[in-house]
């Protein structure tokens, strides 16, 4: 074997000595030094790059708008499943008609059902026209009975002072005819003085007496005729009297008609709005026979099966999913964590399915994530952790066409750039990132996270 023309340090008849060799350093041990501080170099160096703080959380594909979501049609009526017109998988278009159903409550058998309900409004409204009329008639009547009180009244009024006048007159001719009886008296008692002294004679006697008598009967005849005059006034007073509390009887059996026929009016009106009511509620029932979707879509799913099958009121008939949502990521973060997130926060997403490469302090080395902005923040838990609704990034590529509802997804949200050692160190001391204030304010980040109505159709 040729010797090594490598120049030692040192005389090459060492080499003979067996001591020399036991002494002198091995070539291996200078390599590994060489490769050790060569890789703790490597490693110093490593630790002074960049490092991009981030949270990781993990979640799934959702919608912004709550519209956007996979819902169920439900039956507003209870019916009979008559006919399918779509089937699992179908896009359909806002109100194109999934399901046709039929009646199941005897109450809306009938098929002359409106027509008959409105025939009862039309005869109920009759009865209520005649109705109102008697309640003209009978305001009419306590109105005329009212005036012919009055006359009455009156009337009787003009009577009694009528009564009066001839009280007074009959007084008046009383006075005088006891005026004349008197002297009358005092001419019969003198004619019977004079003839019991001879100087009358007995036919001058009888003449006086018969005129005496004559005056009295006449005076009795006036006294009579005055009492029948009072009687006249009281019985006109009476008369007066009986005539306001009759009409008063019969104005209030007026009015108490009056009142029950305006209380018929008011259950008229009341059988009528019903009525109306329930010609209404079966109009618009017939329009709940045909199931429609709420919005452009897709059949996820049929709920109920076959024909002939009953649905109750509110039961889910289908599934349907909306043709255009707008995508976004719930991820759901822990408590310690939230205050270093605020809206307008860059986020990477990575998709479940999606091929990806990722270094998540290192965002722009890897390939496959996707960019996000922080959108929606909960104001309170769901099972101990905050949930964030994340958007596409504006300033980032799309979201990729593949992507479904409900499929999984992890983020990162970026914090602050940071050396390596500085954030191993972090680490492993259980500190938390660094917070790096708002990167952008609601307002700006509600701008371009939205989407116009326009676009969105």
């Amino acid at each position: 074997m040729a010797k090594s023309t490598t120049k030692r340090p040192y005389p090459a008849s060492w080499e003979q000595f067996q001591s020399f060799q036991l002494v002198s350093k091995p070539r291996l041990g200078r390599v590994m030094a060489y490769w050790v501080t060569g890789i703790f170099a490597g490693l110093f160096i490593f630790t002074l790059l960049p490092w991009t703080q981030n949270i990781r959380s993990a979640g799934s594909v959702t919608t912004l708008q709550p519209q956007d979501r996979p819902q169920t049609v439900h039956s507003t009526i209870a019916g009979r499943i008559e006919i399918w017109k779509v089937q699992e998988g179908q896009r359909v278009r806002k109100g194109d008609t999934l399901v046709v159903l039929s009646e199941v409550k005897e109450k809306y058998f009938d098929p002359q059902l409106l027509p008959r309900i409105q025939e009862q409004v039309q005869a109920k409204e009759g009865s209520l026209q005649a109705t109102q009329a008697k309640a003209g008639a009978l305001e009419n009547q306590i109105v005329a009975l009212q005036e012919g009180l009055q006359f009455s009244l009156e009337k009787a009024r003009n009577k009694m002072r009528q009564g009066r006048l001839k009280v007074q007159s009959d007084s008046a001719e009383v006075v005088a005819l006891k005026a004349e009886f008197a002297v009358a008296q005092d001419q019969y008692r003198r004619q019977e003085v004079l003839y019991q002294q001879g100087l009358k004679s007995l036919t001058e006697l009888e003449s006086r007496r018969l005129k005496l008598q004559e005056v009295q009967a006449k005076f009795q005849g006036v006294q009579n005729k005055l009492s029948i005059s009072r009687n006249e006034v009281q019985n006109a007073r009476i008369e007066l009297s009986s005539l306001d509390a009759e009409y008063q009887d019969k104005i209030a059996k007026a009015r108490s008609e009056l009142n029950a026929t305006r209380a018929y009016l008011g259950d008229s009106r009341a059988d009528i709005s019903k009525m109306q009511n329930e010609y209404a509620n079966a109009q618009i029932r017939n329009s709940f026979y045909q199931i429609t979707a709420p919005q452009d879509g897709y059949i996820v799913r049929a709920l109920k099966s076959g024909l002939g099958e009953t649905v109750k009121e509110g039961e889910a008939i289908c599934s349907i999913m909306p043709a255009n949502p707008q995508l976004a990521v719930q991820l759901y973060v822990k408590p310690i964590d939230m205050p270093l997130l605020d809206v307008g926060r860059k986020v990477r997403l990575q998709f479940e399915g999606w091929p990806t490469l990722v270094f998540s302090g290192w965002p722009n080395v890897g390939f496959g994530t996707f960019g996000g902005v922080v959108a929606v923040m909960d104001n309170i838990d769901s099972a101990g952790k905050y949930r964030i609704l994340v958007v596409p990034d504006p300033a980032s590529g799309p979201w990729p066409e593949a992507v479904r509802i409900g499929s999984g997804a992890y983020g990162w949200a970026m914090l602050n750039d940071v050396p390596i050692w500085y954030e191993l160190w972090r680490q492993m001391n259980a500190f938390p990132p660094d917070y790096m204030g708002p990167t952008t304010s609601p307002k700006e980040t509600q701008a371009k996270t939205s989407v116009p109505e326009e676009e969105g159709k």
